[in-house]
């Protein structure tokens, strides 16, 4: 802590707790820790503390890990989805969040064990259902990766 901090989270701040209320993915696959700066229907910064225990760097790459490039994206998605799930207050028992396109993709520094990957998502644009989001991934200062990309709140299958 430093000095003046109280410890406290937030109100703008969103624990793993609320995270694993608000959207379905689960581990291995929850790719995002905490989420920090909500502003609702506007923009979040989602946190993914990157480990060597992370099972995708086992083959990903043996001696060299990189984080692949789609688990970034899917990042991305899952901060974009949580976004849309608080703004909404949307029912996790009868709705859900789907991943719809990717655009504009780019990847421009590879994501290391030790990294915190900071998942920096605004809203573009949104008509019903759907969002179009803008996002990057910051390491520290550097540009990991940059899309657009869009989700669809659907009814949940039965």
């Amino acid at each position: 802590m430093t000095e003046g901090d109280t410890g406290r989270v937030a109100e703008s701040d969103i624990d793993i707790h609320e995270i694993m209320r608000r959207i379905p993915h689960r581990p291995p696959f929850l790719m995002i820790d905490r989420a920090e700066n909500y502003a609702a229907s506007q923009s979040l910064v989602g946190v993914k503390c990157v480990t060597i225990n992370e099972p995708f760097f086992a083959g990903h790459f043996p001696g060299a890990p990189v984080m692949p490039g789609v688990l970034i994206i899917e990042a991305m998605a899952q901060t974009g989805g949580l976004l849309m799930s608080k703004s909404w207050e949307a029912d996790p028992t009868g709705k859900i969040i789907l991943f719809m396109s990717v655009d504009n993709c780019r990847f421009r520094h590879p994501v290391r064990p030790g990294d915190v990957l900071r998942l920096d998502v605004k809203v573009l644009r949104s008509r019903a259902n759907v969002v179009k989001f803008a996002g990057r991934a910051l390491v520290g200062e550097k540009l990991a990766a940059e899309a657009e990309f869009a989700a669809m709140l659907v009814d949940a299958p039965r």
